[in-house]
């Protein structure tokens, strides 16, 4: 029951954290500055029938709270609306643009993971030494590298100066893909890999401080046990709580890069559908960023008392 209560709970939470991101995301709509009509008429000195038209072909003369209606009736069947940039179905704009954002997140995902992991544990393992100053040093300096900023370095000393990657585009086929999103993987990466190493080193300087660390070292088990079992094992919960804030903050960060890179993704599309005054193509992707997070939070939170049972058990005690 008590894992049901959990579920519901974390179930409950999710739902209304959409509803409200749903409400949220339509009608801010309303207070940007700018007309889509403006723009779908565009070049042209319209009339007032061919206005009318419009706003009647894309339901902009209903009632707000109507078009929202329309709107979340829509998504429960697949249909965002249609694009006023391109006049096909948001889903399909979307779906052409998705796998290629997905393909760079994961990439920038499996270096944070990575490299964020293994400069942590050295620098946790060697506390004070030269190893953990220098890596400290370093994720400094990479915090102060902005994405975009470093977008241009790679692009600059690896694209155009060495000439080992292209500079545009997101390539054709699986190999040709992954040659082409390298830079832009690595790019995203950097400043997330700061947070993954800071927060291993962290969560595992404090897991070598405990008395049960001690005793197992005292018991005679070799370093490499004790390290393993009882202090890797029991750093994992705060290393995965951060995996939510990743996957939004690899998404939200993918625009300014994949935009660098000329990566035909969701974030440039984002980007070019603000400018275009695209609202829904702008609503379903920020929607889905916001489901994203909301949803592997909620996963997390789930799988916590799995990860770090003293979770659960501070929590019956409670």
């Amino acid at each position: 029951m008590t894992i049901a209560r959990r579920i519901a709970g974390k179930l409950g939470a999710l739902l209304l954290t959409l509803f409200l991101a749903s409400l949220l995301v339509f009608f801010s709509r309303f207070i940007v500055p700018g007309d889509p009509i403006s723009f779908l008429l565009r070049g042209r000195k319209p009339s007032p029938e061919a206005v009318e038209a419009v706003t009647a072909q894309f339901g902009l003369d209903l009632p707000p709270w109507q078009q929202y209606l329309n709107w979340m009736f829509g998504m429960f069947r697949g249909d965002f609306g249609r694009s006023l940039q391109f006049r096909e179905d948001v889903t399909t704009v979307i779906g052409d643009r998705l796998p290629v954002t997905i393909t760079l997140v994961v990439m920038a995902a499996i270096m944070i993971l990575v490299v964020g992991l293994a400069a942590g544990i050295v620098a946790a393992l060697n506390k004070g030494k030269f190893a953990d100053r220098a890596i400290l040093v370093t994720l400094t300096v990479l915090a102060a590298i902005p994405s975009f900023v470093g977008s241009i370095l790679l692009i600059s000393i690896f694209a155009v100066g060495l000439g080992w990657f292209p500079t545009f585009g997101s390539g054709e086929g699986f190999l040709d893909t992954i040659y082409h999103l390298f830079l832009p993987a690595l790019a995203l990466a950097i400043v997330f890999v700061v947070l993954v190493s800071r927060i291993t080193r962290s969560a595992m300087v404090e897991q070598i401080g405990r008395e049960h660390v001690e005793v197992a070292t005292s018991r005679g088990l070799k370093r490499a046990t004790v390290i393993r079992r009882h202090v890797l094992r029991n750093s994992i919960g705060p290393i995965a709580t951060v995996g939510g804030l990743l996957i939004a903050g690899l998404l939200v960060a993918s625009t300014i890069v994949e935009s660098a890179f000329g990566v035909a993704g969701l974030g440039s599309l984002l980007v070019q559908s603000v400018d275009r005054l695209d609202f829904p193509v702008v609503q379903a992707i920020v929607l889905l960023v916001v489901a994203a997070f909301v949803v592997v939070n909620a996963i997390v939170d789930l799988l916590e008392p799995v990860i770090d049972p003293r979770a659960a058990a501070g929590a019956d005690a409670r």
